[in-house]
């Protein structure tokens, strides 16, 4: 894979590929759900039981059932296609979905709640992934895919934004439950006409070479290495959503909290269309490095702010750090990981990023509770500098593979010839 680009992508250019279009529109219309989730659970869960904590509980395993289980459903797709995959995931999710608010109108035991939600964040269908798989095949070797990338993490950032406001709309202006009512049925409708594009998702072949290269992508090294380092960036999600909360109840001023995050979020969205429009010329492994180092400096100023004007500008410096790392983190996968195993990587990498999410959720607010105010922000400040640490110590294991075969020198002479890099 070649380390440098030598004509400048665009988006335009982008989406002018052939057929893209026909998985882009479903595909942002299947994910739009998964940011409503969380919320409409933490809404009606609150709603009925009169408790955050337990609201945030059942939340909270939701979102570790999915970080667990969407590799295996990544790994699934790769073997069996995407559209095998979808099809009963979706069904699933649904079911799951309408269990749990039926459970929690019912005002069923906390343990019942906990039982539902394992197998509503299990068959949450990993939507981005799939999308991701699918412009990997359409540009295979393009100077495209980190425009791809970062279209994506726009795309993600776009459907955060959105989703949260459409669940918080229902479940407090309709009924409680209409957020979660809402979510199931997009998530089906949404995952039905996704699956329905057969023509654009990755072939699945089966032929004995393709069974050698479809081993779980987690025994690729470089994919370990991306795991950590996102686990990181999921800190930073986790720990700026309570100690933003924390900070703005502190000062007596609730409201303040959307305006921070939406600053923090505006921050990602903005660097991230930028990424996506510049032709680089540094290798994507040393951008990782120095993109991530900026994350951890950053995030490890947000501890010390004090003002709304303060850490609103930070907020917006670590937001516009992260978008770079995850945009250069999905475009390595090309290189380090065989196509037909590519759904998995991606999906390793989203669970990473929920995985770390949820434990920075749990570990800040219970800085929150025992210590100071914004005690919260040291785990941003931690999560991003042991990764970074990590990052450092094993950047190596970012390089693709190089490509050998054994040339023949008559009967008993053999030696090994490097016939070029992936």
């Amino acid at each position: 894979m070649a380390s440098t680009v030598t004509s400048r992508p665009g988006y335009g250019q982008l989406l002018r590929t052939r057929g893209a279009w026909t998985f882009l529109l479903p595909g942002f219309a299947a994910r739009q759900p998964f940011a409503m989730l969380t919320i409409s659970i933490v809404l009606l869960v609150q709603h009925t039981t009169g408790s955050y904590g337990t609201a945030g509980a059942v939340a909270a395993v939701t979102g570790v059932s999915m970080a667990l289980f969407a590799p295996f459903t990544g790994r699934l797709a790769d073997r069996l296609g995407q559209r095998a995959v979808l099809l009963p995931g979706v069904l699933v999710h649904a079911l799951s979905g309408l269990s749990l608010t039926a459970l929690a109108l019912a005002d069923a035991p906390l343990w019942a709640l906990f039982v539902a939600a394992v197998p509503t964040g299990a068959s949450v269908p990993q939507i981005g992934p799939m999308v991701r798989a699918r412009w990997g095949v359409k540009l295979q070797g393009s100077p495209l895919m980190t425009t791809a990338a970062a279209f994506e993490s726009v795309t993600d950032e776009l459907t955060f934004v959105f989703g949260p406001l459409l669940a918080t709309a229902l479940c407090t202006a309709v009924n409680p439950a209409a957020g979660l009512l809402t979510e199931a049925a997009l998530t089906l409708i949404g995952g039905l006409l996704f699956a329905a594009q057969k023509s654009t998702q990755p072939s699945v072949a089966f032929d004995g070479h393709a069974r050698v290269e479809r081993g779980s992508a987690l025994r690729v090294p470089g994919v370990r290495v991306l795991i950590v380092t996102f686990l990181g960036i999921g800190s930073v999600f986790g720990g700026m959503q309570v100690s933003l909360a924390a900070f703005s109840e502190s000062i007596g001023e609730p409201g303040l909290n959307g305006v921070l995050y939406g600053v923090f979020a505006a921050g990602n969205m903005l660097s991230g269309i930028v990424c996506g429009a510049i032709a680089w010329k540094v290798a994507p492994q040393r951008r990782l490095v120095l993109g991530y180092a900026a994350l951890a400096l950053t995030a490890s100023g947000l501890w010390a702010a004090h003002s709304v004007v303060v850490l609103a500008g930070i907020g917006l410096l670590v937001g516009m750090c992260i978008a770079p790392a995850l945009i250069t983190g999905y475009t390595l996968v090309e290189g380090l990981v065989p196509q037909a195993a590519r759904t998995e990587a991606f999906t390793w990498l989203t669970g990473a990023v929920a995985l770390g999410q949820a434990a920075a959720v749990t570990v800040a607010g219970q800085l929150e509770d025992r210590l100071w105010d914004g005690a919260g922000f040291l785990v941003p400040m931690a999560g991003t500098a042991l990764a970074l640490a990590t990052l450092v110590a094993l950047r190596a294991q970012l390089m693709p593979p190089r490509t050998t075969r054994v040339v023949t020198r008559g009967a008993a002479h053999r030696e090994p010839v490097a016939i070029g890099e992936m």
